[in-house]
Order: C-alpha cells, then sequence, then structure tokens
C-alpha cells in the first residue's frame, strides 16, 4: 500500500514540474533514477511494516484455527446447546409425552403435599402428647388433620413402597391413575375428582343411614316395656323422621338421657346396629368396632368444640364449611353459606353437651339432622 502511494505522489511530482520548465531527456531520466532511488531507499520501512502486519495477521489466524482453540470453541457450542435443550427438556417431553408429563406432575404435586402433611401431622402429634392427649390444645384443622392424615398414610402406603421398586414405578403410577379413589389420596386429586369423590363417599354412607334408623326404631318397645321417662320423646322424635321432618336441637337433647343407659348406650348396641353406624361414619367394621366409633364420636366433639373456640360456625370459610358439612353426614352440594352455618350450628348446639356417657346420641346424630335433608335424598335416589 505504501508503494503505490509513493508512486502516485511522484507521478504527480513530475507533471508539475513538466508544466513549470521544460525537462531535457537525460534530466527527466536522472530525475526518474533519482526518484527509483529515493523510492527504493524509502520504502525498505513501509515494507517492512506490511511484512509485520501479516505476519501477526498469520499468527492470529493461526492461533484462531488451531486444533486446541476449535476443540475448546466447538465443546463450549456443544455443552451450550446441551444446557439449553436440558433447561427445555420439560417441554420436549411434555410436547411428545403430555399424559405421561400429567402424570408425572400430578405424582409430583402429591408427594410434596403428602409430605408437607406428615410434616406437620408430626408437630400435632408431639403437641397433643405434651398435653396428656388432649384435643383441646388443637385448632380445627389441626384436629382434621391428626384424624384424617393417618387414615390416608395408610391408604397411600403402599404405592409409595411399590414405586420405590426398580422399574415398578411405570406400573404402578399409570395403575394409581387410573383408579385414584381406591389407591390415592385427596392430596393426588384435582379439584374435579375431590369433589366427585367426596360425594360418592358420602352417597355409600347415606345408604346406610335407613338401616340405622330401624335399628333405633326396633328398640323402642325395649324402651316401653322398662317405663323409660324418656319414651314419649323419642317415640315423637322417630315419628317425625318418619313422617320426613327432623327434630330441634332443643327436642334432640331432651332426650340425651336415653343414650345414656340400653339399649342406645354404646356398650349395649347390637352386633349388626355397631356395622351400620360404622359404615354410616365411613369406618373400618372389623374388630374394636365400639372403640373406634367412640375415637369418631371423640374426634368430631372436639372439632366442634374448636370451632366454637375460634368464633363460631359464622366465621368459617365456605370451604372450611363445606368439609365439616361432609365429614358429618350432610351433602353440601349447591347448598347456600346460610343455609351450611344454620345446620352446622344445631349440630354443634348437641354436640357441645356430649360427655363420655352418651356419646352415643353423637353417633345417631347424623340420622337425627339429615335422615330427610332434600340434598341428601338427591344423592342417593
Amino acid at each position: 500500500m505504501s508503494l503505490t502511494l509513493l508512486r502516485t505522489l511522484c507521478r504527480h511530482q513530475q507533471h508539475v514540474l513538466q508544466q513549470r520548465q521544460p525537462v531535457s531527456f537525460v534530466g527527466s531520466g536522472a530525475f526518474r533514477g533519482a526518484l527509483r532511488l529515493q523510492s527504493t531507499a524509502g520504502g525498505d520501512g513501509p515494507k517492512q511494516d506490511g511484512d509485520n502486519d501479516k505476519q501477526s495477521t498469520k499468527e492470529r489466524l493461526a492461533a484462531k484455527y488451531s486444533r486446541e482453540n476449535v476443540k475448546r470453541n466447538v465443546q463450549g457450542y456443544v455443552f451450550s446447546r446441551f444446557f439449553d435443550y436440558v433447561k427445555n427438556y420439560d417441554k420436549v417431553i411434555e410436547k411428545k409425552f403430555p399424559s405421561a408429563v400429567h402424570v408425572y406432575r400430578v405424582f409430583l404435586v402429591g408427594v410434596r403435599d403428602f409430605f408437607n402433611d406428615m410434616k406437620k401431622l408430626v408437630k400435632i402429634t408431639k403437641i397433643v402428647y405434651s398435653h396428656g392427649n388432649d384435643l383441646r390444645c388443637l385448632t380445627r384443622k389441626e384436629i382434621e388433620l391428626y384424624y384424617q392424615m393417618p387414615r390416608d398414610m395408610r391408604k397411600v402406603a403402599p404405592v409409595l413402597l411399590i414405586s420405590a421398586l426398580p422399574f415398578a414405578n411405570y406400573v404402578i403410577f399409570p395403575l394409581a391413575y387410573m383408579y385414584p379413589r381406591t389407591l390415592l389420596t385427596s392430596h393426588f386429586w384435582s379439584a374435579q375428582q375431590k369433589l366427585d369423590f367426596v360425594q360418592i363417599d358420602l352417597r355409600n354412607r347415606l345408604l346406610y343411614n335407613r338401616r340405622v334408623f330401624r335399628c333405633m326404631q326396633s328398640k323402642l318397645d325395649a324402651l316401653k316395656k322398662t317405663h323409660d321417662p324418656a319414651y314419649e320423646k323419642f317415640a315423637y322424635m322417630l315419628g317425625l323422621l318418619g313422617s320426613g321432618l327432623h327434630p330441634t336441637s332443643e327436642e334432640i337433647l331432651d332426650v340425651k338421657e336415653v343414650f345414656q343407659r340400653p339399649p342406645f348406650h354404646l356398650n349395649s348396641l347390637s352386633s349388626s346396629h355397631l356395622k351400620y353406624l360404622c359404615r354410616l361414619h365411613d369406618i373400618h367394621a372389623g374388630l374394636l368396632r365400639r372403640f373406634r366409633l367412640s375415637e369418631r364420636a371423640y374426634v368430631v366433639h372436639h372439632m366442634d368444640m374448636a370451632i366454637k373456640r375460634e368464633g363460631g360456625v359464622h366465621n368459617m370459610p365456605i370451604e372450611s364449611l363445606k368439609h365439616a358439612c361432609y365429614l358429618r353426614g350432610l351433602n353440601a352440594n349447591n347448598l347456600s353459606a346460610e343455609s351450611m352455618i344454620e345446620w352446622l350450628q344445631e349440630w354443634v348446639k348437641v354436640s357441645l353437651v356430649v360427655d363420655e356417657d352418651c356419646i352415643s346420641m353423637l353417633l345417631h346424630l347424623p340420622i337425627f339432622l339429615t335422615y330427610n335433608h332434600t340434598n341428601n335424598w338427591i344423592l342417593i335416589h
């Protein structure tokens, strides 16, 4: 580049000199020779700089395209692409296998919620033991968890244990997803499944209402033979139920003494009566029926006491109201908040008076308050 520029300058000078004065052939040749000598003498520096630039460029290119540098760049590119692929792998899997990803997420969220409730249960159990097994130290939600979580653990334990075996999760997870009501708990259910399964369970419980009611009617003669002072009131209550009505909480409390002695005391109930009561309260009807029923009544009684301590039924949120109604045997689907509050207030009013001697009355309370309820009849007919 420097030689070209120098030649251009020389031609320009020569043109200027020719315009000013005539130059002889010899002079012009000498001048051109001098210029050649000058250009030759002065061109060594720029030529050397150009050679140095070319040499440094070659070295940079050689370093850039060296085997080590190319290998490092290729590895970096491959790693970055692989990292992006792994980072978005869930989207790739979801696009190719949407059903499998849905099952995976259901179990992922379910196991997380189940584990969190297990940790809560451990804390609640420590609190209960430190207070001499007295549930009055717990809130309503803690009592519900304390009662329900052990049952959920027994139900879901086989699925979780089998899934830990090699390759067993490929079989047990799809199977559990196909039968979630049987093999899984509410932690793994969707919102719609929770509503559907709760209604199915409640319907199965309500099918035993009539059988328990018949058992109560069959014992009226025994009350009459013993000249029980509460016979007339109790017969009137059963007559209300038979005619499609319900007794009030005050009328139920008037016959409290009937459940403190035979034939309606818990220890005096027949085997079939106990079995139907267990089914009504969704309790295993095997051995130790009386113990399970008394435990159920004890827990529900303390739930009602916790509701009272926490400000009453009207302070409960809608979802808690629905859950409380389902737990006590009332179909809360399509019920207004006012209707649920009114019904629960009647229940709590009776439950707070229950003691150990008349615990059988709390077990029969679903019959007195829900036997003819429209929502329950819609569910079973």
